[in-house]
């Protein structure tokens, strides 16, 4: 009997930022061979980077990325995994999926190996009910439906331009959480895939990732992070606010839920404060700045949103603190490095 391909096998890649040998992948090796992958090699760029044999791979380091994009590399972190997003810049496939060098393949209750990359994909194909929530969660999953009640005229739902994994074992906390739950393991696996309602932000982890780059691609800058940055642990949640304010302005959806990984390594909560300390304040500022984001009825596409946003941040976000308006111009860099590498895609 013939195999099936592997679903969206020539139009996925599958992003991995790394400082380390990739040992990793011999136990994803069944469900990522077939995929092209995209590592972004971070810190030193003379250090060699080992990859099992059999995969098909492009490996990014500093260099390259200099190289690529001359005096714009100056947008992509360095020393920080936010260096990722350089390999949703240089895709050229309609799907990305991301994960992390200390994620594995998790099992679900009865043991069985979950193969996250299906579930994703399973995600981004069917669509998202961002306008109207139903109780049985998602509807076009198999043995579900929508429910009584539930608007006829919203049933055929929105396009699905994220789709966000969870973690059993390591949970994703901040450091003073850590600190007072050091021994706290995630061993609850829950069934569901949910839509985050329009209006609704939510904190998005990139270590468990999936999108689609056509409709949301652009938006996915992981900010200025790291090395000379006042602020690190934020790439993720900077990217997830921005998608999340224009995915509800363009009518898209965002999934969170299945799939599981299995998150090996806690990150030491005494580094991640030092890193996350002003962002822990700044928060508080920044989480109303995009409740009360409204983008004007001419932004369009993804790149009109952000370059919006990017005046937005400089105007309300720069009297916090100057790093604001770094990060305002660094946003502005990115869409136009996006462009430059994605002429066809331009806005």
């Amino acid at each position: 009997m013939a195999t099936s391909s592997p679903p969206l096998k020539d139009e996925l890649d599958i992003v991995i930022p790394t400082i380390r040998n990739l040992d990793f992948l011999e136990m994803w090796r069944p469900y990522f061979e077939p995929y092209h992958l995209i590592i972004v090699q971070d810190g030193d760029p003379s250090k060699t980077i080992k990859v099992p044999p059999g995969f098909d791979y492009e490996l990014y380091n500093r260099n390259d990325i200099n190289k690529l994009l001359g005096p714009r590399a100056s947008c992509i972190s360095f020393k920080d995994s936010a260096c990722r997003c350089f390999g949703y810049m240089v895709s050229k496939k309609k799907y990305i999926f991301t994960i992390d060098d200390d994620c594995f393949v998790a099992n679900d209750p009865s043991g069985k190996q979950i193969n996250a990359l299906e579930q994703h994909i399973k995600n981004l194909l069917c669509p998202s009910t961002p306008l109207f929530f139903n109780t049985l969660y998602d509807p076009f999953r198999e043995g579900a439906d929508f429910v009584r009640g539930y608007p006829f005229s919203l049933r055929e739902g929105v396009p699905t331009a994220i789709s966000h994994g969870l973690w059993l074992n390591i949970p994703d906390y901040d450091a003073p959480t850590q600190l007072v739950k050091p021994l706290e393991r995630n061993t609850r696996y829950v069934d569901t895939v949910l839509t985050i309602p329009k209006g609704t932000l939510f904190p998005m982890c990139g270590m468990n990732l999936a999108f689609d780059r056509d409709l949301i691609g652009p938006a996915m800058y992981f900010g200025l992070m790291g090395d000379g940055q006042p602020i690190g642990r934020y790439d993720d949640m900077w990217a997830g606010w921005c998608c999340k304010v224009i995915c509800d302005h363009l009518g898209l959806g965002i999934k969170t839920g299945l799939p599981y990984i299995f998150h090996s390594k806690a990150s030491n909560p005494f580094v991640n404060l030092r890193k996350e300390y002003k962002g822990i304040f700044w928060q508080e500022d920044i989480i109303p700045f995009f409740q009360s984001l409204a983008l004007p009825k001419e932004a369009t596409t993804v790149q009109k949103c952000y370059i919006e946003m990017s005046k937005q941040v400089k105007e309300k976000l720069g009297k916090i603190d100057p790093y604001f308006d770094k990060l305002a111009d660094a946003m502005v860099t990115w869409i136009e490095a996006w462009d430059q590498l994605n002429p066809a895609k331009k806005a």
